[in-house]
């Protein structure tokens, strides 16, 4: 490189020191900024001690929350169908699980293992996943850890003979694909603000389960008219397909991600003369490490100091473990008791897919309410607690469901009445998890991501331990009593989306992170998301 290149550097064709006077900086400085014209009007000088602050204007094409609506379909809809392969490959496994321990001379308790360890990789991913969706984007993790998931599927496509290969592949798969279900949710949450996203967090948050319900039935069918290596296939389809449409539809859609990139091309076009720094970097950590231990900590840290955290991970982890408990329990009332076929053991999950659509159907209902809080609201902004209506439904028609299958299991019961009583389980956990996955939205906007981690962690440990003491419940218990521990739990949790509507508000108001409603707030900040946040914020909540 030429001498003179050590000592200046070109903007649109004039010499300009890189190490100019402190006389000269200033007017280097406006020199710069005339000559590559930002397009918004920014806070500050533009100086190393008073940068320009990069933020989103009023109506800006480039921030997520502005983008068109049909755009925003389409993104929902990829990150929606993503959920679902990663859900709907947790369960359709077990439609080969007899197949699979016949051809590869394993018990049934070791064939059933590939499904917990599959759901436990749902609580080891989320861990690092959610952080690092938040440092480095959404878009950069979600094809990270889809590519490295579609790739561990073909264990099972191109063999799996080797049952330690498989299932340290159904770990690996379960720990990449998990994902989408903190990044997805997240995204949901940067391009829909608080009045619009209704519909479409209620489509994500039907997946987690619609997925496991469709998956058995499917599994049941395609090794009973072709072989249980078709099922892996299934998922490598669904899961390249997954990945394919999320590289042609979905941009990144992190605001702080987003300005932190238009700050440094700024900069750059000014050759570093004018400063630049992104609204969410003002009290960013500078050390890597120190930022890396604030995100890779903060879905510990939320889950020990954010009630709201805390008690929603609960009540779902019970809720969803519950969910994949009846994968391992409805076999053994309806195969072993009511004398059916792996095929029509499959079938008997409709009830609860059916109460899963009711459940979602509700939404248009929860969305009318929250609308007319939001006309009632000084600010035009409605409360975190305006969300919280389906849950209350829910948490009442959980323990019906579950109360109702426990006292009709017995055989001499006709088999159309529990799967009935299920259809009232299935209306309540889809209620539960769009209800309270919306409240999570808008109490931790920014750190939505770190704190649906949270939740995930948990319910993904109970979902992978449940399936494996099912058995000796049933037998030791019998159908009735076991089914009635579940039922006991589901009651037990009913009161807390009552608890956060009475006192959200109030438990909220202590946090630093959460939203907090001000007499600063007005209309036009809605389509905001908390962006005086900072890292510094969560450090010590």
């Amino acid at each position: 490189m030429s001498s003179e290149w050590e000592t200046s550097s070109t903007v649109c064709g004039d010499s300009v020191d890189t190490h100019p006077s402190s006389e000269s900086t200033q007017y280097d400085v406006e020199k710069a900024t005339a000559l590559s014209a930002p397009t918004h009007s920014y806070s500050g000088s533009g100086t190393k001690e008073d940068p320009y602050i990069v933020d989103f204007s009023e109506g800006d094409p480039e921030n997520p929350l502005n983008f068109h609506n049909c755009k925003k379909w389409i993104i929902t809809s990829q990150l929606a169908f993503a959920t679902w392969t990663i859900s709907f490959s947790s369960s359709v496994y077990s439609g080969g699980l007899e197949a699979m321990a016949r051809d590869l001379h394993i018990s049934d308790n070791v064939a059933i293992l590939g499904l917990s360890l599959y759901v436990l990789g749902f609580a080891l991913g989320p861990l690092i996943f959610a952080p690092m969706g938040e440092m480095y984007g959404r878009r950069l993790v979600f094809f990270i850890t889809l590519a490295s998931y579609t790739v561990f599927q073909l264990e099972g496509c191109l063999g799996g003979s080797n049952v330690y290969a498989l299932l340290s592949c159904r770990l690996l798969t379960g720990i990449f694909g998990s994902s989408p279900l903190t990044n997805a949710p997240s995204q949901i949450a940067d391009i829909w603000n608080a009045r619009e996203r209704g519909l479409a967090s209620a489509i994500y948050s039907g997946m987690p389960f619609l997925g496991p319900i469709i998956g058995p039935v499917v599994g049941g069918y395609v090794v009973m008219k072709l072989d249980w290596h078709f099922n892996f296939w299934l998922m490598f389809i669904f899961s390249a397909l997954s990945l394919l449409s999320g590289a042609i539809f979905t941009p990144e859609t992190y605001a702080p991600v987003l300005l932190r990139r238009r700050a440094a091309k700024l900069a750059q076009e000014s050759n570093g003369i004018v400063h630049y720094v992104s609204t969410h970097d003002l009290n960013r950590p500078k050390s890597i490490s120190r930022l890396m231990l604030t995100n890779f900590s903060r879905p510990f840290v939320f889950l020990v100091t954010e009630p709201i955290v805390l008690c929603v991970a609960l009540y779902i982890s019970i809720v969803y473990g519950t969910l994949y408990a009846l994968f391992a329990a409805f076999p053994i009332v309806f195969q072993q008791h009511h004398h059916f076929t792996s095929a029509q053991g499959g079938l008997a999950f409709t009830g609860i897919g059916v109460g899963i659509i009711i459940g979602l159907g509700s939404t248009p209902i929860q969305n009318r309410v929250y609308w007319r809080a939001m006309e009632k609201s000084e600010t035009g902004r409605a409360a975190p607690e305006a969300r919280l209506h389906q849950a209350m439904v829910g948490g009442v028609l959980i323990p019906i469901g579950l109360f109702w299958f426990a006292f009709t299991a017995s055989p001499s019961v006709h088999w159309l009445v529990p799967i009935v009583g299920s259809a009232f389980f299935g209306t309540g956990i889809a209620q539960i998890l769009q209800s309270l996955t919306s409240y999570l939205m808008d109490a931790y906007e920014l750190y939505f991501a770190s704190a649906v981690a949270s939740t995930i962690v948990l319910r993904s440990v109970c979902a992978a331990f449940l399936p494996q003491v099912v058995p000796t419940m049933f037998e030791r218990l019998g159908d009735e009593a076991a089914m009635s521990v579940f039922a006991v739990l589901g009651l037990v949790c009913t009161p807390i989306p009552f608890l956060f509507w009475r006192y959200g508000r109030w438990i909220r108001s202590k946090s630093s992170v959460a939203f907090k409603e001000s007499s600063l707030d007005s209309p036009s900040q809605t389509t905001t998301r908390c962006e005086t946040m900072s890292e510094k914020d969560v450090e010590h909540p």
